[in-house]
């Protein structure tokens, strides 16, 4: 048996590309990272990537364990989620995610960039189901370096979006919060609404 299976590399990174949507993230990224200086951006960009990584690999080792102690169901673990970066969407819309800056800075890392906006449930869900498809040590390195993959390049698109805003200057900035802030709202209201129907479904 092969040690590495190219093909199953390739659908988990590109699921968890389509899921987790590195490009998407660089207006959230630099919306949630504005006004800081440039060594704190980028350290907020791989302590995000890093957050996220454990929080998927924790999920994909132990997550129907821990799901089943505590009695959550996917579709609940979905709606939370959703409901969570609503809150943060509207904190984008409203100007109030500028204050204040201080009690951000390590936040921003861990909520919402790491979880669950890139560690979103979809993309625990997905690699939830890669787990289940492992035989062997070759899928069990094929899933795992497709996973680490898309979180390092979440990290580099992250990392150099930082050069942006030297461009945009802080009006561009403004403008960019709105509008990751109209994006995370969709996506909060698409998490809430398909664990509705998930749980109509049940």
């Amino acid at each position: 048996m092969s040690w590495f299976d190219a093909r199953l590399f390739g659908e988990v990174f590109v699921t968890l590309f389509v899921i987790m949507d590195p490009p998407g993230t660089i207006p959230i990224f630099l919306s949630l990272t504005s006004g800081r200086p440039a060594d704190v951006r980028r350290r907020v960009a791989w302590q995000a990537a890093t957050v996220a990584l454990v929080v998927i690999v924790l999920f994909a080792l132990f997550g129907q364990q821990i799901l089943d102690y505590l009695g959550v169901t996917l579709p609940a673990l979905r709606c939370a989620g959703g409901l969570l970066l609503l809150l943060v969407a509207l904190e984008l819309l409203t100007g109030r995610a500028d204050e204040p800056a201080r009690a951000r800075d390590v936040n921003v890392a861990l909520l919402p960039l790491g979880t669950p906006l890139l560690a979103a449930p979809g993309a625990i869900v997905a690699t939830m189901v890669f787990v289940r498809r492992i035989d062997g040590w070759g899928d069990a390195a094929s899933v795992a370096l497709g996973v680490v993959a898309v979180h390092l390049v979440l990290w580099l698109t992250m990392r150099f979006s930082v050069t942006i805003i030297r461009v945009i200057k802080d009006s561009g900035v403004v403008l960019i919060t709105r509008i990751a802030g109209l994006l995370l709202s969709a996506i909060a209201v698409q998490l809430v609404a398909d664990s509705v129907r998930a749980f109509v479904a049940e």
